[in-house]
């Protein structure tokens, strides 16, 4: 056995990157030439990666209250979501990492007794904890309840809940478990890869030849589906069984780490770019449309397996020290979508998801509220509960 792995081993390794380097070629040079054919006789497939990377948990069912810690006296929720409340910028790395999230400010505009949501509202979904109250312990009391609401979107909405309340109150359930190929993990993979000191798997590309070599390649990103899963790691496995789940270890060590942090900076940008989006402000994570945005906004439209890259891309940011970009993209998306109207098959991810994802609960308020005042979508807004909405349409 260790005449095999210190002899055979390196030959079947480096025959089995070749392959897959070769298979990427073939990939990179065929598909876009398939894609253009179709799209040219106006048919549209379904794209592998939709089925690749699922969107939501397989967790058929998420427990039935959120988990509970005791801070100085009082219960609190989660812990993913917990520091949502300080600003990644001009902090200390440490301080990012997951906290109780406590009491909110007196002047909260949400902060009161008239914006509590009882389980008989229509749209109360059991799986959301956006608008619990400050008097989180009687919140926590109340028995959750199937919905009352058979609305098509809001169930879907509900099913997409899960996976997203799951995220934000860090993983209280376990994932699926990850398939393992033959390969042995080391202990912190993600980690190694971002500090240059391993490619990635099939592929066999570091992260500085990603940065440097795959920028502005816009085939190889939108046709090569096991790359993405090494530039934004989570905690929850997707479908490269070459890449393994984030660890807390990994997180706590990513943090602390300038070189990590600054490569994961320029993997967002390189998506970025990609969705025809450019990072207008590092400090503050604003972003505005990039100068090829409508032929990426296009893309965008006809490859909706992006949707799902997007929601991981949103979870990465938060759990990786850069929760403070979250919303800035959100809101860029919903103005876009819902103001400008230029990405619909974006629309349904984006309010399951993509606003689900923001861990600030302040900022995710916020989302809903200027996805509800500008959305015309010809039916119901099932995103938020009827009392809430009563509430904005008489202010």
């Amino acid at each position: 056995m260790v005449w095999f792995v210190n002899r055979v081993y390196p030959y079947v390794e480096r025959i089995w990157r070749r392959l897959c380097y070769i298979w990427r070629c073939v990939i990179s040079i065929s598909a876009p030439l398939v894609g253009r054919t179709l799209s040219a006789i106006g048919f549209r497939t379904s794209d592998p990666g939709n089925q690749g990377e699922p969107e939501q948990s397989d967790e058929s069912k998420l427990p039935k209250t959120s988990v509970l810690v005791r801070v100085e006296g009082g219960y609190c929720e989660g812990q993913h979501e917990a520091a949502a409340e300080k600003k990644t910028a001009g902090c200390n790395r440490e301080d990012v990492l997951q906290e109780p999230e406590c009491e909110e400010d007196e002047d909260d505009e949400f902060n009161g007794e008239e914006y509590r949501v009882e389980t008989t509202d229509e749209f109360y979904c059991d799986y959301d904890s956006t608008w619990e109250t400050k008097d989180i312990r009687d919140t926590f009391k109340r028995n959750s309840r199937p919905a009352t609401s058979t609305h098509n979107k809001f169930t879907r909405f509900r099913n997409a809940a899960r996976d997203m309340q799951n995220y934000r109150h860090g993983y209280p359930l376990k994932t699926r478990p990850q398939r393992r190929n033959w390969q042995v993990s080391d202990d912190k993979p993600n980690l190694e890869f971002y500090l240059g000191m391993r490619p990635s798997s099939p592929d066999g590309v570091y992260i500085s030849d990603f940065h440097n070599e795959w920028y502005g390649e816009y085939d190889t990103l939108e046709y090569v589906h096991t790359y993405i899963q090494w530039l934004f790691p989570l905690q929850e496995p997707g479908m490269n069984c070459d890449a393994s789940t984030l660890t807390q270890a990994e997180i706590e060590n990513f943090l602390k780490s300038t070189t990590a942090m600054e490569n994961l900076l320029m993997s967002y940008k390189l998506m970025l770019d990609f969705y025809g989006i450019s990072l207008y402000n590092e400090k503050t994570g604003d972003v505005r449309r990039a100068h090829n945005w409508r032929d990426r906004f296009n893309n965008l439209n006809s490859h909706t397996h992006n949707n799902l890259r997007i929601t991981r891309i949103l979870k990465c940011l938060g759990t990786l020290g850069y929760r403070h970009y979250q919303a800035p993209l959100v809101r860029f998306f919903l103005e876009e979508t819902l103001v400008h109207g230029e990405l619909p098959r974006v629309k349904d991810s984006l309010l399951s998801y993509f606003v689900f994802a923001v861990l600030d609960k302040r900022e995710r308020r916020k989302l809903i509220k200027f996805a509800y005042l500008n959305y015309d979508g010809g039916d119901e807004f099932v995103w938020c509960p009827k009392i809430i909405q009563m509430k904005w349409s008489e202010s």
